[in-house]
């Protein structure tokens, strides 16, 4: 018989448009999500979606099989909810921001220890820049958030540490060195990514005395890697959730060495089960 993580995952390939960032929204890895879905499939015995470059799109069977897929998922987490209310658990909503490059590194474990510890509770999650994120706490458009510590004005918990990379054509000079530093790469055009990581380099580019040559900027990692892959420059990335690096880029440690240091915030108006999620952050990672 169908299974809820089953249900679930196929709505939320859906509702995504792919996989990958379906695989984000509930904690788990692609390939859980692509098992499941091919689970679900294999029961029905027909597909339920069409998968090519441009993401999924639904079969004449698998519109069908999402409208009573979706009434599944909704009486099966009202009855959890319910249930888990009448024994005194925690319920309710969560909406969590974070960084696409700790998504699936750092953030995903704990939203399924979360899920495990508080059934009742429905976990929603963004992704966004760090200045985003901020934004959505500072708008209550989320209740907590991945922040690069220390933060000021919030309540947080350190989630954990990323270190940056330099990121150079592999035809460069650099691919042959065991590290590169600060002063030569600011000899190169410098792709900047606009995802909120720059706030961790660009001070320790300005503490050794070097200006980095800043010729174009890109919010996405895999727009930043192709842009190097094409030769338009170099660039720094935190070395955890960098997506596969395509041919033609590879990665070298950075002197002076460069750590990202984050955490989980939440907002004034936090409710009680994002102040469960932080509570479950300072718990494990003491």
């Amino acid at each position: 018989m169908s299974t809820l993580l089953q249900l679930r995952a196929f709505v939320a390939v859906v509702d995504a448009g792919s996989f990958t960032s379906a695989s984000r929204q509930l904690g788990l890895s692609q390939p859980a999500v692509s098992r499941a879905v091919a689970a679900l499939e294999k029961e029905l015995a027909l597909p339920l979606l069409v998968r090519d470059r441009g993401g999924v799109s639904l079969t004449e069977g698998g519109e069908m099989a999402l409208v009573h897929a979706r009434e599944a998922v909704r009486h099966l987490t009202a009855m959890r909810k319910e249930v888990a209310a009448l024994a005194g658990s925690l319920s309710g909503n969560l909406t969590l921001a974070s960084l696409p490059s700790v998504t699936g590194t750092l953030v995903a474990p704990h939203v399924r220890e979360f899920e495990e510890r508080h059934p009742a509770v429905t976990v929603r999650l963004l992704e966004g820049s760090e200045e985003e994120v901020r934004d959505w706490l500072d708008q209550g458009a989320a209740e907590a958030g991945v922040v690069s510590l220390p933060v000021n004005g919030l309540e947080s918990a350190v989630l954990g540490e990323q270190d940056m990379v330099a990121v150079v054509p592999a035809d460069s000079r650099f691919a042959g060195w065991a590290e590169v530093d600060y002063v030569e790469l600011a000899k190169e055009p410098f792709i900047r990514s606009t995802g909120g990581c720059a706030d961790t380099f660009m001070p320790v580019a300005q503490s050794v005395g070097v200006d980095l040559d800043i010729a174009f900027e890109a919010r996405g990692l895999s727009a930043v890697l192709e842009m190097v892959r094409a030769g338009l420059g170099v660039s720094i990335l935190p070395s955890a959730g960098l997506p596969d690096l395509p041919d033609g880029v590879v990665t070298r440690p950075l002197t002076p060495t460069t750590v990202r240091n984050l955490g989980v915030a939440v907002s004034a108006s936090a409710s009680g089960p994002a102040r469960a999620f932080l509570q479950q952050i300072a718990e494990l990672g003491l």
